[in-house]
């Protein structure tokens, strides 16, 4: 048997993702769930260095302990979602080099919500990367500027982070293409204007999975900002709640923040990865709080 049919079979025999190679696998077999939830341990910072890890078929996790960052791959190239704080970004181009995948690879950068834990490593990633950034007309601004939005509630909690140039706009509902990946984006406002999740599917030896990248949903905000003072956007919040509780097929629910799904406990199979009601759950959450937080505002 040739080199080649021999490295044919052995991807076959490995169930690999489409486009993967056998450096890929090696990294794959080397950076599991259990390795990044052990060093992990203890750590939950926006820039505490994590290993990469494998989720599945395309799909890895190339963020920090406390941060979720998305490395979704094809033989055409790869799409980024999120890229954590500036002071991660260096770690996290190094996470994508551990698997096996070039920097110069990823094609487009993607966001969740335009804060600096989320979005502040972008621009040196840009930098890195050459990709084009992706986002909605309600995020541009904010992306470009690395100012938070007049109608942030979080606006003035943190500071700004390094602006990064909008490539292209995209709008509720249409797809991300990249050679086989197609990713749709889904306008979520409320925990930020321009908040924005992603949904998409992956498969690994004849399994499927429908992947929802869900953005924050808490009712955080400054310390002088009432929610009950903006009814509109409260409404605009409750609205996007109800999207994501209905969102279906819904296998693979994965959050901007590892506690907020609980990913590493996923990762590391102390709790299943597959969760069906994993976006129903999240958004009940998200409503429980909303709802607490304007009884508590109404109390003071």
């Amino acid at each position: 048997m040739s080199g080649k049919l021999m490295a044919l079979a052995m991807l076959l025999l490995a169930g690999c993702a489409p486009g993967q190679s056998l450096t890929q696998i090696k990294a794959d077999q080397k950076y599991s769930g259990q390795y990044i939830a052990q060093q992990c341990e203890g750590k939950d910072g926006w820039s505490d260095k994590a290993p990469p890890a494998s989720v599945f078929g395309n799909v890895y996790m190339v963020g920090t302990c406390g941060i979720t960052v998305l490395l979704i791959t094809s033989p055409t190239g790869h799409i980024l979602i999120d890229g954590a704080t500036e002071e991660a970004a260096a770690s996290i181009a190094e996470n994508i080099r551990k698997l096996g995948f070039n920097p110069a690879d990823v094609k487009y950068l993607l966001s969740s919500h335009e804060h600096m834990d989320h979005v502040g490593g972008l621009a040196e990633l840009k930098r890195i990367t050459g990709a084009q950034m992706i986002a909605r007309a309600e995020a541009k601004a904010s992306l470009e500027s690395g100012q938070y939005h007049s109608d942030d509630p979080q606006r003035g909690v943190f500071p700004a982070f390094p602006g990064i140039k909008v490539d292209q706009v995209i709008k509720d509902g249409e797809t991300v293409t990249l050679g086989p990946l197609r990713l749709r984006a889904l306008a979520t406002p409320g925990h930020s204007p321009g908040g924005t999740s992603w949904t998409w599917q992956s498969c690994k030896a004849g399994k499927c999975l429908q992947f929802v990248y869900v953005d924050s949903l808490g009712a955080v905000s400054a310390d002088d900002y009432r929610f009950t003072d903006h009814p509109e956007y409260v409404s605009m919040f409750r609205a996007t709640i109800e999207k994501v509780a209905a969102l279906h097929p819904c296998d693979v629910l994965i959050a901007p923040h590892n506690s907020q799904s609980q990913f590493l406990e996923r990762l590391s199979g102390v709790k299943m990865l597959v969760d069906t009601n994993g976006c129903k759950n999240y958004a009940n959450a998200a409503r429980d709080k909303l709802d607490k937080r304007l009884v508590s505002e109404k109390l003071k």
